[in-house]
């Protein structure tokens, strides 16, 4: 296992997968598939591709971990329970999750740790270096908000912090802060009151859900850390479709050192592919594609990475064929390599620039 790369995970909707569907991430991906024949989760998620044993198989060191909430409108069913319907609703039910990973924590102790400081990153990536073959190493869960409306003043920014939140995201859909997924508009007053407090505390921005247009004044008024957690470029998707990336948006976080987190979902690698299709015609080749056109457009491998979204409203039956769960992202080593990439690059791309990122933006201690 020492010889695979470590990968780091730029998005999994953990705590949302726990309280929707009981997921228990400590199991195996055969025993939660086992354990969910019959049930709805499957029905409306897919198969997992997430569980202890892939985490350890994939080398999948840290996890940027979601706290997810969906605004009323969205809400898809009966099951789609973690839906608001203002700001004090949404701020409980995020809330609910930052407890939920907590107690998970607290129930696996030697397998999932919270993530807050630059210490503890250090200390996780040297257990991951120093295990053996046979010895296991945790997971490390940093925290990031998608979907903003839990932000009910600047106040709260402040409490988010201390939770041990990093990460935010103005956006899921069209949030009071910014345009969103399929909702286009620019920033509001009100999102350029919280960039600025933002700013202030050390948060970085995560820009995978906003409108363009919202991204384009972003680029010029934060002066913070942004990233795209999990977006892939729209110009391999010949679309104009604003939760993908344009050449402008990409250029933009190039220029800002941001780091794009590619998504293996199948929707979002291939123009034709839609959710129910058969997924043999698809493979991990299609991702490999979507790193590249990255990478081909900042002239280097420092600006790409892995957001999986596992979990995150599909599953197996709509990733690639030879991926069975997210410890086959190794299998995007030996297909980066047939590419020309080099060793170190391909590191880059699997981890090692989201660990830059970590290290570069994480507080030193608490």
């Amino acid at each position: 296992m020492k010889n695979k790369p470590i990968v780091v995970d730029a998005h999994q909707d953990i705590a949302w997968n726990i309280l929707t569907f009981d997921r228990d991430y400590s199991q195996t991906v055969a025993e939660i598939r086992s354990r969910e024949v019959g049930t709805q989760a499957p029905i409306f998620n897919g198969d997992t591709l997430l569980g202890w044993d892939a985490y350890q198989n994939g080398r999948v060191a840290v996890v940027f971990s979601t706290l997810f909430t969906a605004p009323i409108r969205k809400k898809d069913g009966d099951w789609d329970i973690l839906c608001y319907t203002n700001d004090e609703e949404a701020y409980r039910l995020n809330r609910d999750q930052v407890d939920a990973y907590q107690h998970f924590v607290e129930r696996n102790p030697e397998r999932f740790t919270l993530i807050q400081t630059r210490e503890e990153l250090g200390s996780l990536l040297e257990k991951w270096v120093g295990a053996s073959d046979e010895e296991a190493a945790p997971v490390g869960l940093v925290f990031l908000i998608e979907g903003a409306e839990c932000l009910r003043t600047l106040d709260d920014l402040a409490e988010w912090w201390q939770l041990g939140v990093r990460i935010i995201g103005l956006a899921w859909w069209k949030t009071r802060f910014c345009g969103g997924t399929g909702e286009p508009g620019p920033l509001t007053q009100a999102g350029y009151r919280i960039l600025d407090g933002m700013a202030e505390y050390g948060f970085s921005l995560d820009i995978s859900h906003m409108d363009e247009e919202a991204v384009l004044q972003t680029l010029d008024h934060f002066p913070g850390r942004i990233i795209a957690s999990h977006a892939n470029p729209q110009a391999l998707l010949e679309t104009d479709h604003n939760r993908f990336l344009s050449d402008r948006v990409l250029q933009g976080l190039i220029a800002r050192d941001g780091i794009v987190g590619i998504i293996p979902f199948n929707r979002f690698l291939h123009k034709e592919w839609v959710k129910g299709d058969p997924r043999d015609w698809v493979s991990l080749e299609y991702v490999v594609a979507h790193i590249d056109y990255v990478c081909q457009l900042a002239g280097d491998a420092r600006h790409v990475g892995i957001g999986s979204d596992a979990d995150g409203g599909f599953g197996l039956q709509s990733v690639p064929i030879d991926m069975d769960s997210i410890a086959d992202l190794q299998k995007l080593v030996p297909l980066l390599d047939k590419r020309g990439y080099s060793q170190e690059d391909i590191q880059s791309v699997l981890g090692n620039n989201w660990i830059r990122f970590l290290e570069n933006t994480l507080p030193e201690t608490t």
